[in-house]
C-alpha cells in the first residue's frame, strides 16, 4: 500500500513523475529507489552527475545539495558510493559487467561498504598483494559480512604494523652493529700498526669484533 512506503521512497517517486523517463535525472532517481539492491547502478549514475556537473543544470549549487534534497542520501553515503564505484571501475572492472551482476548470488553481491573497505585495503602500505587478494575473495566470492571484513582488516593491519616495527628495529640494529664493526676494525688496525696499546687490549678488541659479527650473520 502507498501509505506503508517510507517517506524518502515516496518523495523519490513523486519527483520521478514529472521527469522524462529516459533522462539521466530520472535514471538517478530510479537507481536511488532501487538503492539496496542496485548500489552499483546508483554509483555509476552519481559518477556521471558529478563528473559533468549535471546537478547545476537541475537547479542545485552543489553536488551535496543535490544528493541530499533530490535523492535523499547523506553526503558521506554519496561519497562512499562514488569511491566504491570508481574503485571497481578502475581496479576491478570485471565486477561491473552485466554478466557478473546478473549471475552472482544475491547473498554474495558485496555492499558498497565492503567495496570501500577493499579500496582501503588496496591503499594500505602495510598490506601486500596476497592480503588484498584474500580480502577480495572474502568479499566477492564468499559475501562476507561487512562488519566481519572490517574486523579482519583492522586486525591484519595491526599485525602487519607490529611486524613492520620489529623489522625496522632489526634493521636499525643491523646498521648500528655494522657501523660499530667498521669503526672497531679501523681502530684495531691503527693501534696494531702504531703499537699504541698493549697486545692484551688488542686481543680483547678482536674478541669483541667476533661477538659483534655474530649479531649480523
Amino acid at each position: 500500500m502507498e501509505g506503508t512506503k517510507p517517506k524518502s521512497l515516496r518523495n523519490i517517486e513523486e519527483k520521478m513523475q514529472g521527469m522524462e523517463e529516459g533522462s539521466l535525472r530520472y535514471h538517478v532517481l530510479e537507481s536511488a529507489k532501487n538503492f539496496k539492491s542496485s548500489w552499483i547502478e546508483l554509483g555509476r549514475a552519481l559518477y556521471s552527475v558529478l563528473k559533468d556537473k549535471m546537478y547545476k543544470l537541475w537547479g542545485y549549487t552543489t553536488f551535496e545539495a543535490y544528493t541530499g534534497r533530490e535523492i535523499g542520501i547523506r553526503k558521506e553515503t554519496a561519497m562512499k558510493l562514488l569511491r566504491s564505484y570508481y574503485f571497481l571501475e578502475k581496479e576491478e572492472p570485471q565486477y561491473l559487467r552485466e554478466e557478473y551482476t546478473a549471475s552472482a548470488d544475491a547473498a554474495k553481491v558485496p555492499t558498497y561498504e565492503s567495496v570501500d573497505l577493499l579500496r582501503l585495503a588496496r591503499n594500505k602500505k602495510e598490506l601486500g598483494d596476497d592480503d588484498y587478494l584474500a580480502f577480495k575473495k572474502e568479499i566477492f566470492e564468499k559475501g562476507k559480512d561487512v562488519r566481519q571484513v572490517k574486523r579482519d582488516l583492522t586486525a591484519l593491519i595491526r599485525q602487519r604494523k607490529e611486524l613492520s616495527s620489529e623489522e625496522a628495529w632489526e634493521q636499525k640494529k643491523f646498521s648500528a652493529v655494522r657501523r660499530l664493526l667498521g669503526t672497531l676494525k679501523a681502530l684495531k688496525r691503527e693501534i696494531e700498526i702504531s703499537k699504541l696499546l698493549p697486545a692484551a687490549i688488542i686481543k680483547e678488541t678482536e674478541e669483541l669484533i667476533k661477538k659483534l659479527q655474530t649479531q649480523i650473520t
